[in-house]
């Protein structure tokens, strides 16, 4: 393969509400924190495990204002974007942090009008949510380590 490509596919629910910043211009970023989650049964004990992964999402200019206005904590979404690593200093130390910068999004369940439909946003397309096609409805879990 001659190129590269960085791309995330995630589904997870919103651990808090969307923090926004606005910005001169009308440019605006959001941030939100999303969990994935892991089930599998331990073979040894035959216990239910299930793991956490967070994960930081950034969305912007009007992808993030849709997020501030569909959706709260606990709402369920499909989010396509790219890996960002970035660097900060605090305090005179360096930290570091890796981001998820959405660039395609689809609203599976929202508790702000629970008898919508699902609604997909693209960050390259037009503001207003869309309904998402049929291929996204909610499957059923299995017990697979994976």
């Amino acid at each position: 393969m001659a190129g590269t490509i960085n791309k995330v596919i995630l589904i997870g629910h919103l651990g808090d509400e969307i923090k926004m910043h606005y910005f001169e211009g009308g440019n605006a970023i959001g941030r939100f924190p999303l969990a994935t989650n892991e089930s599998y049964t331990n073979r040894q004990t035959g216990e239910k495990v299930t793991n956490t992964d967070w994960h930081n999402v950034v969305v912007r200019n009007k992808l993030a204002e849709i997020c501030e206005k569909y959706l709260t904590k606990g709402d369920k979404v499909y989010i396509e974007g790219k890996i960002k690593n970035r660097q900060y200093e605090v305090e005179g130390q360096k930290r570091y942090t890796t981001e998820i910068h959405a660039q395609e999004m689809t609203f599976l369940t929202t508790k702000k009008d629970p008898n919508s439909t699902p609604m997909a946003t693209n960050a390259g397309h037009s503001p207003n949510p869309q309904p998402a096609p049929n291929t996204m409805e909610p499957q059923e879990e299995d017990d697979l380590p994976f």
